[in-house]
């Protein structure tokens, strides 16, 4: 599986798919921390997991509409359709931990970072932490949310970025602080707000036991989706 893995990512890179996304991360986090002033950790590495959100989803549908469905089809005879599907969706959670490293290291030289204390006098590392932790829980649901809207899935281009479209402004919008069915979707914003407060163990296990049941309903969905497509 490993090199069905190293196989897609290859494939990812080589075909210039992965210079969109790539782009488009840098950009979006450029206008994020260019000109704004220095702000807390937790503060800014918050609204950064929000911002890099939809480009790890998107990165993730590109990822998995490189390979041809003849090959995709040959890859589940040769290693079986679990592994198929876990070699593409480990290969996502790869490019896009690629990603999250790059959005986490480029507020620092850009000044865009303040290690002033934070809430409490909370100390600047614990920001960090927090700040790391929110992209952690924003990578698996973006990947999840971007395997559903793929090709496999979709079997064509627009109603695959509709998918998209959709689940990004869905999780926009149901995760307001108003929102009625929050639960609908992954913790992004709330986890984009908890950072900013001082943040209970309760708390935390609460938010990453949602994103965690989240993400797998959703890779649920995309195994049955990909069975019934086979």
């Amino acid at each position: 599986m490993i090199a069905l893995v190293r196989l897609r990512l290859v494939g990812f890179v080589r075909t210039g798919r992965a210079l969109a996304p790539v782009l488009a991360g840098l950009l979006a986090l450029g206008v994020l921390y260019g000109g704004g002033g220095a702000g807390r950790p937790a503060e800014v590495y918050g609204v950064s997991a929000v911002v890099i959100f939809p480009v790890l989803a998107w990165q993730t549908k590109i990822l998995l509409d490189v390979e041809p469905d003849v090959q995709r089809r040959l890859a589940r005879v040769v290693v079986g359709p679990a592994r198929e599907r876990a070699a593409g969706l480990l290969a996502a959670l790869v490019a896009g931990l690629a990603v999250v490293l790059v959005a986490l290291a480029m507020p620092w030289p850009l000044g865009a970072v303040s290690l002033a204390g934070g809430p409490a006098g909370r100390p600047a590392l614990v920001g960090v932490a927090l700040g790391v932790w929110a992209h952690l829980l924003a990578l698996p649901a973006a990947v999840a949310l971007g395997a559903l809207a793929s090709r496999p899935i979709t079997r064509s281009a627009g109603y695959g970025a509709a998918v998209l479209a959709v689940g990004v402004v869905g999780v926009v919008v149901c995760g307001l602080s108003d929102s009625v069915v929050p639960w609908l979707v992954p913790p992004v914003m709330a986890t984009a707000r908890a950072v900013t407060a001082p943040v209970t163990p309760g708390a935390g296990l609460l938010l990453t036991g949602w994103a965690a049941l989240w993400v797998a309903v959703t890779l649920a969905g995309y195994a049955w989706g990909r069975r019934t497509r086979a």
